[in-house]
């Protein structure tokens, strides 16, 4: 009777603070309701040409997965605009004939967060994430650039994310 009666109040009591809304992430999105997120421009020196449209709707889907917020195109509660700062693949480890052993692929971007509603939660400051793996299999639209490619792009958007709405 008692845990009727407490699961009672808790009901209660989470209805009535409807203006902070909790998802399993542990992400807040208080009073918001809108999000725009603006194209990813690649500024980076080594450009790859699907990078900037890969980022720009990894973020969207994050968003809308994550998140009860809806995509508009002007005047949002919460907006994400940024860039590419770097894409680059380098060798790490070198055999002893000389030939790199692992090679790194490394992306890098700059994100400026703007919360209409809460000003205190924006910023501006860059994410970087790297993936690895053997010399000579990362190599320009190959199936390895592109898993290691979608393994960095999660990690970013996570990072992105936890910046953005987690409060813990």
């Amino acid at each position: 009777m008692k845990r009727i009666g407490f699961l009672a109040l808790l009901v209660i009591i989470s209805a009535s603070c409807g203006t902070v809304t909790f998802n399993m992430s542990g992400a807040t999105v208080g009073n918001a309701s809108t999000c725009q997120i603006s194209f990813f421009e690649n500024h980076a020196d080594n450009v790859n040409p699907r990078l900037s449209a890969m980022i720009t709707d990894e973020l969207k889907d994050k968003i809308q997965s994550s998140t009860s917020l809806r995509l508009v195109n002007s005047n949002a509660d919460v907006m994400f605009e940024g860039t590419i700062t770097s894409y680059s693949i380098q060798p790490q480890q070198i055999t002893a004939d000389g030939r790199p052993a692992m090679d790194r692929l490394t992306i890098a971007v700059r994100v400026r967060f703007n919360n209409e509603l809460d000003p205190d939660k924006n910023f501006d400051r860059s994410f970087s994430r790297f993936q690895e793996s053997a010399s000579g299999s990362i190599t320009v639209g190959s199936s390895v650039e592109n898993t290691l490619i979608d393994e960095i792009l999660e990690e970013l958007m996570e990072d992105i994310f936890n910046a953005a709405f987690a409060s813990w």
